[in-house]
This record gives C-alpha cells, structure tokens and sequence, in this order.
C-alpha cells in the first residue's frame, strides 16, 4: 500500500473473470489540509492513471478521502472532506505563465480519460477542484454530509478543472451558472436532486455501497466494460447522429470477441460467464 500524499490499496475481486481482477481505491491523504489538492497530490494521481490504465488486472477505480486526524487535546476536530479544493496557498503570487503548464496536464483530465470506471466516494467537503475531480469521475457517491461547489468566483477567478464545461453537460445551463456565478455551497440533498450525484448514502454504509458496486463492475468482461464507457462517453462528446454510429459499430464489433459468445452461452444455459477479456 503506497503512502503519501495518496494512499493507493488494491483490492482484490472474488470471482472476477480474467481471475485477478481488483478494485484500486485511491484515498486523497491531506487531511490536515483537508484533502486540498496541490502538486503533489495532482502528480500521485496522474502517476496511478497511468497504472490504471496499462495494468489489465485493475477493472475499477475508487476515489475517496482521508478521514480528519484525532485533534490535539483542547482542539476541535476538522471536518470531513473529499477534498475542498485546491491548495490554494500555491497561488500567491504565481501568474499565467506560472500556473499554465500545470493545468495543460493536470490530475482531472487524467482521470477523465482513464479505460476503466471510476467512482467517487465522497463524503464531506467536495469544493472547487474536488468537486471537479469527482466530476472527472464516472459515477458520484456521497454522505448525507456532504457538500458541493464551485467557490474559485470568491478568489477572482472561474473552475479550471473542467467544471464549467462538465457540470453544465450534467446538470443543464442554468444550475451550473448558478453554481459558478455564486459560489454558493450545494448541499447532498440538492446535488442528487440536480443530478450531480448518483446516490446519497447514509454514512455508515458509504463505503459498502460504493465498493459493492465497484465489485459488480470489475465482474463483467473488462473488455465490454471498456467499450461500454466509450460509448456512453460519445454522448456527451459527439453529435447525437455520430454517437449513434459509434454506438452501432462497437456493438456489431463485439459479436467477433469471446466474451459475446461467452456471455450469450452462459445466458442462455442459466451459468455464470467465466469472461477472458477479449
């Protein structure tokens, strides 16, 4: 288990097809700062992404955060958080040229782009660039504690890490002006009834929920998991017409794998699919 600013844990799936299947949970490890995302934490994101992607065993992602440290006697303790933003310490004085590679290549994209599902477990404080990191993700978990948005107007300055353009595809133009223009907090409640969320989920079961479903996941064939995200992706990236297309030949190019034949046989004699992947 790799430590830092990120701890990466990876959990094996029991009866997974290819066997050795594993869901990697990935927890933000800054919780003095409440999982605040700085350079280091956007260089443990990329670097996994990377693993992610090439190692065939990984079949789900899960993001989540570190839960706040015991407080030192006499203090309170911190908040939950997902992660409440950026570091924003890392800003003071930096200028466009400064700040400009670093969002060129940033941890959202990365994340964005990766082959396999993603969850965010969110539980607690999602703010700014952690609201747009859980936006980078497939599908979206929360506590009933936790809160949403996008503050960076208070600072001078607009989301940029996709979350103009991500949250007005989900939600619709109006609420995600609202949200950028305000910088007002959206609490679970009204991100599930916008849809920024997939399901709100009482504290104690958060992480069983999310990890049932991400074993539930990580047992399809790795293969059509993979072509089922590109092509529900293809909605929010092409014109209807063109995702249709796309829809329409990766189905038909899925006859000519294993894994139909597998899965249609395995249907059609009531068994469970033993998947290979191809």
């Amino acid at each position: 288990m790799a430590q830092g600013v990120m701890i990466v844990e990876d959990v094996e799936v029991d009866g997974s097809n290819p066997k050795g299947g594993i869901i990697s949970v990935w927890t933000l490890n800054r919780p003095d700062k409440l999982n605040a995302l700085n350079t280091e934490s956007h260089k443990a994101i990329k670097k996994e992404c990377a693993r992610a992607n090439s190692d065939d065993n990984v079949r789900c992602v899960v993001i989540k955060g570190a839960p706040p440290m015991e407080p030192m006697e006499g203090k309170r303790s911190k908040p939950h958080a997902f992660a409440a933003g950026a570091d924003i310490s890392e800003f003071a004085g930096k200028d466009s040229d400064d700040v400009r590679p670093f969002f060129e290549d940033n941890a959202w994209e990365a994340v964005w782009n990766l082959s396999k599902p993603t969850i965010a477990m969110v539980d607690g404080f999602a703010l700014g660039g952690g609201t747009e990191l859980a936006l980078s993700c497939d599908i979206r978990f929360a506590s009933e504690r936790s809160t949403f948005g996008q503050p960076e107007i208070n600072l001078g300055l607009i989301p940029g890490g996709g979350g103009t353009q991500r949250l007005c595809r989900l939600i619709g133009y109006g609420r995600a002006m609202e949200i950028v223009l305000s910088g007002r907090m959206v609490s679970a409640e009204d991100a599930l009834s916008m849809g920024i969320v997939n399901r709100i989920v009482p504290i104690e079961d958060l992480e069983a929920e999310t990890m049932m479903l991400a074993a539930e996941i990580s047992k399809k064939s790795p293969h059509t998991t993979k072509v089922a995200k590109r092509a529900v992706r293809g909605a929010l990236e092409l014109p209807f017409s063109e995702g249709v297309l796309m829809e329409r030949s990766d189905f038909v190019a899925l006859f000519d794998t294993e894994d139909k034949e597998i899965g249609v046989r395995a249907f059609l004699e009531r068994s469970e699919p033993e998947w290979v992947g191809k």
